[in-house]
């Protein structure tokens, strides 16, 4: 049974800027979380390959401890392992003729200017879809507002049309309008939360993905790894 009010009512009732507010609005919620499951899947992932770390400090040579990674496009312990040995042998390998391009840089030098980039290339991986969940948590209530403002003028102009401001007449109409600012704010708030959660997640990921690394320099820099209260 057709109902005169609700989102539906809105939906068959509104003009094209109505249904476009409302496809923009269900465009950005689907998208955020999609993010946000991606990310919390991602983040799955991440913790079960933190046992390969250890294994990989374990293992008898550097070889045999990359092969105790997943060697798989998604992990970014391997990646980084895997692009410093990379660096190391390209500094190492250079020929006495083109040393001079490397003599601004010295060994320390290029390793950690290595693994550095290493860990941002991979660090950028992980905030992708970050931008869009700030700007929807920023823009999706302004949006709502706008179908609501718009939705409350059509209702005015209706109701001047009928020559009729019964309360019974206006509070539909009203009603539907202010339906717009809350499907602004129910898309907003989760991708508020989802960016502070992610972004949280991120620092951390990153902050132990830099301790890798710092251990990573000092073994190819001192033949060990650096350790804990040292």
């Amino acid at each position: 049974m057709h109902t005169p009010f609700g989102i539906a009512n809105l939906w068959i009732t509104g003009d094209f800027a109505t249904r476009f507010v409302g496809i923009i609005l269900l465009t950005c919620s689907i998208i955020t979380w999609v993010i946000l499951f991606n990310h919390l899947w991602d983040l799955r992932k991440l913790r079960k390959l933190m046992p390969e770390v250890e294994r990989f400090w374990r293992a008898t040579s550097y070889e045999d401890g990359l092969h105790s990674f997943s060697n798989d496009s998604f992990n970014p312990y391997y990646k980084i392992a895997k692009e410093a040995s990379s660096a190391s042998n390209h500094h190492q390998s250079q020929s006495t003729n083109h040393r001079e391009l490397l003599q601004t840089l010295n060994y320390s030098e290029w390793m950690a200017r290595s693994i550095k980039n290493s860990i941002d290339g991979v660090a950028a991986q992980f905030q992708k879809g970050l931008t869009f969940l700030g700007s929807t948590g920023s823009i999706a209530p302004f949006i709502g507002l706008f179908g609501t403002v718009w939705g409350i003028y059509h209702a005015l102009i209706s109701i001047s049309s009928s020559g009729s401001a019964q309360i019974d007449q206006v509070a539909g109409p009203i009603g539907e309008a202010l339906i717009m600012t809350a499907l602004g704010l129910s898309v907003a708030i989760p991708a508020v939360l989802s960016f502070n959660a992610i972004n949280r997640a991120n620092k951390l990921l990153i902050a132990d993905l830099n301790r890798f690394g710092n251990d990573l320099l000092a073994y190819f820099v001192t033949g060990a790894r650096v350790k804990s209260g040292e």
